[in-house]
């Protein structure tokens, strides 16, 4: 690989660009390290999941663009962003993620406000009389 390989990641509002070269390992979202963006554990599973079904944790270096959403989104838009670069690298690793269920685009967004309702599917107090 002589360049980086780049690719997006979407879930819910966030969106996310990954950029992947050669290196050692290091994970950067926003020019911060991924341990620090993301403080909850179950988050940074999420980023490094990818990576740990290929077993190349130490050989890539990651350096992501995130915006839009929470940090849950982000941490997923990541997760397919990695996933969709790592196949730009070896299209080899396609069944690998794809069994995994890594490159799937997870559609759920959020239901619309419905008139006469409180949220989208919440009612206002019903009073018989």
């Amino acid at each position: 690989m002589e360049k980086q390989k780049n690719a997006v990641g979407r879930r819910k509002e966030a969106i996310t660009r990954v950029f992947m070269s050669k290196g050692t390992g290091n994970i950067t979202v926003n020019d911060k390290n991924y341990k620090q963006y993301f403080s909850l554990m179950y988050l940074q599973n999420q980023v490094e999941a990818p990576l740990k079904a290929v077993d190349s944790l130490d050989k890539f270096d990651v350096k992501v663009n995130a915006t839009g959403g929470g940090i849950k989104g982000q941490a997923e838009a990541i997760k397919l962003g990695i996933a969709r670069a790592l196949l730009e690298v070896n299209p080899e690793y396609r069944p690998v993620l794809k069994a995994a269920g890594l490159l799937k685009r997870d559609p759920r967004g959020v239901e619309r406000k419905k008139f006469g309702h409180k949220k989208a599917r919440r009612s206002f107090q019903f009073s018989k009389r």
